[in-house]
């Protein structure tokens, strides 16, 4: 289903970059990296990692599952929660502004479909960034760690998949960092209790 917002003002480049070198630059990373890892199980890695963060549902149900199971700071998950909802919230607010068209080069194979043609900011990687820092401050230890690792592997996967160029998934994650940020601004002034630090 694509983004009833979405129209033939759809742009090409960040910004609009009308000369599009910018754009020239980035297809050519998306073909090297597509012809570098991108084999059958990775591309099978990346397709299962764009269904589970599709919409932020996958970051959404975990920090549910978190609220369930974590009791005494079910207010601290219900807030990061929050924050990884208004990273994805944010990142669509921003794709209809910019208006990027996604990645259609014919050098560059599309593996997933998308509810939208709109590519700048990846929402993936915005809630993805957004998650992996509220989560790892309730998680700690070793839990923070793999939670952090989560940001890159899900970049890359929307690089490997066609469907962003890598300053869709840049933008992204700086813009699931700053609603991350904000989210632990909230308990930080005790609104809502204390937050581990990771």
């Amino acid at each position: 289903m694509l983004d009833r917002a979405e129209g033939p003002d759809v742009t090409v480049g960040p910004a609009r970059d009308e000369g599009g070198r910018t754009v020239g630059r980035e297809v050519a990373v998306l073909r090297s990296v597509q012809r570098s890892i991108g084999t059958p199980p990775v591309v099978g890695a990346a397709r299962a990692m764009s269904f589970f963060g599709e919409h932020a549902a996958g970051w959404i149900a975990l920090g549910a599952l978190g609220a369930a199971l974590d009791a005494p700071r079910r207010r601290q998950w219900a807030t990061a929660v929050g924050g990884v909802v208004a990273a994805h919230g944010a990142s669509i607010a921003v794709k209809r502004v910019v208006r990027r068209r996604r990645p259609h080069d014919p050098g560059v194979a599309v593996h997933v479909g998308t509810p939208s043609r709109l590519s700048f900011p990846s929402s993936h990687a915005s809630s993805t960034t957004a998650a992996a820092l509220l989560y790892a401050g309730l998680v700690g230890g070793v839990g923070a760690g793999g939670a952090t690792l989560l940001v890159p592997g899900m970049a890359l996967s929307r690089v490997v998949l066609g469907v962003h160029y890598p300053t869709d998934v840049l933008a992204g994650s700086v813009l699931g960092a700053a609603c991350a940020l904000g989210a632990r601004r909230l308990v930080r002034r005790g609104s809502v209790g204390r937050w581990r630090t990771a």
